[in-house]
């Protein structure tokens, strides 16, 4: 017998989690199954919706909307799908940035400023728009931040705050290979270390080594490793003891920020009511024009798994969603076309910044997210699709994977369950 439910979401990145929330808050009896971790594990935790257009930066990502390609998955669900995407992200965090339609600027760690539409509380004290003096602080063992040199990059590329760098060595000699979550444990639970023959509680230990490189800076950016249960309480402390305001400068993977994200998206998706099962594959299919049931590895046995509805958010060809071959492009789950040049060579431009094909390859879904045929009908009246198993837009380029992920997938959602 197979397991049911009425919306069966397949795949647990920002999409599929956005899908699955929506779909249980708008009544529905939803489960969400996923092979791997969430990719945003791996992601910066800042959430873009569209950073650049045709290579020029975008200052109202909502005004640039309808003078996209009339394929964008943005085009599809409209500047109010965008709009209800990040309601409902802005609903379930605590994400800042729903005060305007246009980009912040965060500085990044490589000393960027990146445009984005929402940032974590823990990066708004370090905003570029803001004209305050800022120290950013490395760690020796953290070998992903070099300060002083981000912020050069910082003067370099016209921000308008002075920006100095400091490497200190963080207190609790952490070894050079530690996990992020080990520097942010050990401030969360402000443990006492030994510093120069004494014990202080970790907090303090840490303003005492950033303290000499004060320098009467007004805010102080370390790289996103403060605090994983409460990063709220471990800024505080640590501004308190510097007299300044900390921010986090948001970091490569393994990303913190992403991970907290993570966590309070399938927090959200628990409590929607829906069910989450994970490593569990898709193995298969049964169905004509309307999907019946999937077929799911479960330790080795093959389960099925019936629902009314589906929502197909496998990530794209990062996240093995789209797969290629020498033999073509092809979407795996329920092998939808993915349209292509016929010739592989084409896929490619010859610059590594080139607006390559392959950059846009994904599902090419009608005006209900539904995957399409040859002829432009949909390939299963009861498979909607979400997040980057899209195609049409080059997310890397314009900066709006996440914005993309949450308005389809928040479209993917409702879409799904007003058919049932």
């Amino acid at each position: 017998m197979a397991i049911e439910s009425d919306v069966l979401v397949i795949g647990g990145g920002l999409a599929g989690l956005t899908a699955g929330i929506s779909a249980a808050r708008e009544g529905a009896h939803v489960r969400l199954i996923t092979h791997k971790q969430s990719t945003l594990r791996q992601a910066s935790g800042l959430v873009d919706v569209l950073g650049y257009v045709d290579g020029e930066p975008v200052a109202d990502p909502f005004a640039a909307v309808p003078d996209l390609p009339a394929d964008h998955p943005y085009r599809i669900v409209g500047e109010s799908g965008v709009r209800e995407g990040l309601a409902l992200f802005d609903d379930v965090t605590d994400y800042r940035g729903d005060h305007t339609d246009r980009n912040a600027l965060v500085p990044t760690h490589g000393g960027t400023v990146k445009p984005t539409a929402r940032y974590p509380a823990s990066a708004a004290a370090g905003l570029a728009s803001d004209d305050r003096d800022a120290l950013l602080v490395g760690f020796e063992t953290l070998v992903d931040f070099d300060a002083p040199l981000a912020a050069d990059h910082l003067g370099a590329a016209g921000a308008p705050f002075a920006a100095d760098g400091a490497t200190v060595r963080f207190p609790g000699d952490l070894r050079p290979d530690a996990k992020v979550t080990r520097y942010a444990h050990l401030l969360d639970e402000n443990r006492p270390v030994d510093v120069d023959g004494r014990r202080l509680p970790a907090c303090e230990a840490l303003a005492e080594r950033v303290r000499p490189h004060l320098d009467g800076h007004e805010r102080v950016g370390f790289p996103a490793v403060l605090g994983d249960d409460d990063p709220a309480a471990v800024r505080a402390a640590l501004a308190a003891e510097l007299g300044a305001d900390v921010f986090e400068v948001p970091m490569g993977p393994p990303s913190l920020p992403g991970l907290r994200l993570a966590d309070r998206l399938y927090d959200a998706l628990d409590e929607a009511g829906a069910s989450l099962e994970t490593g569990v594959p898709v193995v298969d299919h049964e169905g004509g024009d309307r999907i019946e049931r999937v077929l799911v590895d479960r330790k080795g046995a093959t389960v099925p798994y019936a629902a009314d509805q589906y929502v197909l958010a496998t990530g794209g060809l990062v996240g093995k969603g789209v797969e290629s071959d020498r033999g073509g492009v092809r979407e795996p789950v329920f092998d939808c076309r993915v349209p292509h040049p016929a010739d592989r060579y084409d896929w490619f431009e010859d610059g590594v910044f080139g607006d390559h094909a392959f950059a846009r390859f994904g599902v090419d879904p009608d005006g209900e997210l539904r995957p399409t045929d040859e002829r432009g009908d949909p390939e299963f009246e009861n498979v909607r699709a979400a997040g980057s198993v899209l195609g049409g837009y080059d997310f890397p380029a314009e900066k709006s994977g996440a914005g993309v992920s949450l308005a389809t997938g928040r479209s993917a959602g409702v879409l799904a369950t007003e058919a049932l």
